[in-house]
């Protein structure tokens, strides 16, 4: 048997064959199986995605001067606006849970339940129904980046509110029903899962190593260029080395900086920049509306320092084989851990190669 004579050898031959990848952030496995990526698909396709060709829809809760759902009118605004959700599921005004605490002989909680409070926000980017951030200029997107900055002073400065969280779903297959551009912000009495282990992890590295964990983590992609998509002079865009989804990106800060107020206008506009370079590069992949989670991971404001924590947003898109096949996470990645086909570092590299020009731009 002939086995690989250097690290780089072992690494490629690694990446062949099975086998598992570790996240620090959240300090969990996922399976990589590279050769199941030939394997023949008779499973579930999705019908092909639409983009809108209107830039007003009378018919569009979100559209400017229409009516919403919960009632009210929105103003005829014209650029970003941002409005109390109509069915938020936060509210500011809770009690607490009728449902008691129980506990067995030794005194465990395995019945536990307790109020939260919070406050949930819609974020138009646009007054046009038919853009998204791949088709709005850079300067269109730096507003909607001050706009995310002004709600996380001013959602973090309230004094029960501990976390932040600004997110965007885009398309159908991400729960999305309306097409016109926005995303959500979700202010929370407490720390949602997902930023509490990565609290925790930035935590316990800092504390044993002495440094960044992202810091360290940014410095070793830098090295190795397999993953990095591109990078301007504040961020880095690269397929984590961890990462579930066939296509999943992070987008990390250059600097370390524990949130979006510690940019400065240059750093703002390199942000806006990564933002439409990333999803033009998403929307020409499939030259499809490409759906997608996306979310900023900061500092919570609880009022301490934090100075583990490292400004960086997730991309987490479904589309796995092109615009009508999606990623399901189903039987082994629920019941046993998170498994993908399509390597990292081959995502990085389709990613890459696409052009910065968006497909409907070229017809």
């Amino acid at each position: 048997m002939n086995t690989p004579a250097n690290a780089n050898e072992l690494s490629n031959h690694l990446y062949k064959q099975p086998h598992r990848r570790f996240n620090p952030l959240t300090r969990e496995w996922v399976l990589v199986s590279p050769h199941r990526s030939e394997r023949p698909w008779r499973g579930r396709t999705e019908p092909a995605v639409s983009p809108a060709t209107v830039a007003y829809d009378p018919g569009c809760y979100l559209c400017p001067g229409n009516e919403r759902a919960g009632g009210a009118s929105n103003p005829n605004y014209t650029s970003t606006f941002v409005f109390t959700n109509d069915f938020a599921a936060l509210t500011p005004d809770v009690h607490p849970p009728d449902v008691p605490t129980r506990h067995d002989e030794g005194g465990r909680a395995l019945i536990l339940a307790e109020s939260e409070a919070g406050i949930c926000r819609v974020v138009c980017f646009s007054p046009r129904h038919d853009l998204t951030l791949a088709r709005m200029s850079v300067e269109e997107i730096l507003r909607v980046v001050d706009l995310w900055v002004e709600q996380y002073s001013e959602l973090g400065s309230l004094p029960y509110i501990n976390y932040v969280q600004i997110f965007e779903n885009r398309g159908e297959m991400m729960g999305c029903s309306n097409p016109h551009p926005h995303g959500q912000i979700w202010a929370n009495q407490t720390i949602p899962n997902e930023p509490q282990k990565e609290q925790a992890a930035q935590q316990a590295y800092a504390e044993k190593n002495g440094v960044c964990l992202l810091c360290d983590y940014l410095q070793m992609e830098a090295q190795a260029q397999t993953r990095v998509i591109f990078e301007n002079e504040h961020f880095t865009t690269l397929v984590p080395f961890w990462a579930i989804w066939p296509f999943e990106v992070m987008v990390i800060c250059k600097r370390h900086v524990r949130d979006l107020l510690a940019l400065d206008r240059p750093a703002r506009a390199s942000l806006a920049e990564m933002l439409k370079m990333l999803t033009t590069r998403y929307d020409n992949l499939f030259e499809t509306p490409f759906p997608y989670s996306m979310g900023f991971h900061q500092a919570p404001t609880n009022g301490n320092a934090h100075p583990e924590w490292h400004l960086h947003a997730h991309f987490y898109p479904p589309l796995l084989r092109s615009a009508t096949i999606r990623k399901f996470m189903v039987g082994y990645e629920l019941l046993a851990s998170p498994q993908r086909d399509i390597t990292p570092e081959a995502a990085a590299a389709m990613l890459r190669n696409l052009s910065e020009t968006h497909y409907a731009e070229r017809r």
